[in-house]
């Protein structure tokens, strides 16, 4: 090694630091599960659409508070922390996991998002700094998390079949992959075969998105608005941090 790329390795290392940022990418409750301890921030990823929802509301200036459930103790929460509570089904009118919903959100605006998805996955990682990561702001929350810590582990987070397993989705593995793709460092084989898969849809989100199980189904349903906006690739500066229950953006 020469001189001047002795200095730069140096440079890059903090001075004789030599610590080497670790990414791994794992899915849903049990990824979280096997990493939680050993990362320093945990990025949560669902497409279709938990996280591009989070997103569009904190692009303007909302409040969101995940939740799991999708029932009666949704009400119930809404009360205990003073905050509106989203449709409990996809919805064009009224506020929902319709990304176009929330669009026109108002400022400050404290919403409830239930989700057995992205929110339940947000609530578990044991209080280890959490992020909610799309395809709209995969930069912006990569860089952030780049300076919070050496260990980041990236969750796509799947659907769910009715007993209660994991279906994995493709449209959170390109989300995953994405994200990683701004990240520096040590990659685990699932991140980079995470990051493969977006390279391979990056010209084309749109299409790789809407053909989906998930996609289709939204289309089906008359949802397309929804794909369009969770397709945007890396249009938002947008960091959502979990804080305290609720996403506030630290972007």
């Amino acid at each position: 090694m020469g001189n001047l790329a002795f200095f730069r390795f140096i440079r890059d290392n903090r001075m004789g630091s030599f610590s080497v940022r670790n990414i791994n990418c794992e899915w849903g409750l049990k990824g979280i599960e096997k990493y939680k301890q050993v990362s320093d921030v945990i990025i949560i990823v669902d497409v279709l659409s938990f996280s591009t929802s989070v997103d569009v509301a904190l692009s303007s200036g909302a409040i969101i508070y995940p939740y799991k459930f999708k029932d009666e103790t949704s009400y119930l929460y809404a009360r205990q922390v003073r905050a509106e509570l989203a449709s409990l089904t996809r919805s064009k009118d009224k506020y929902s996991l319709s990304p176009a919903s929330l669009v026109n959100i108002e400022k400050g605006k404290r919403l409830i998002l239930s989700s057995p998805n992205g929110a339940e996955l947000a609530l578990s990682t044991c209080s280890r700094l959490t992020l909610c990561a799309c395809l709209r702001n995969c930069q912006a929350v990569a860089e952030y998390a780049m300076q919070q810590g050496e260990s980041i582990l990236v969750v796509p987070a799947g659907e769910k079949w009715d007993d209660g397993s994991i279906r994995f989705s493709l449209e959170d593995y390109i989300g995953s992959g994405a994200v990683i793709s701004f990240l520096q460092g040590n990659f685990s084989m699932e991140s980079k075969s995470a990051v493969n898969l977006f390279n391979s849809f990056k010209d084309n989100l749109f299409d790789g998105v809407s053909n989906t199980i998930s996609g289709i189904e939204l289309i089906k349903r008359g949802f397309e608005e929804d794909i369009s906006i969770a397709s945007e690739f890396n249009v938002s500066k947008t960091v959502p941090l979990l804080r305290e229950n609720s996403f506030i953006n630290r972007g």
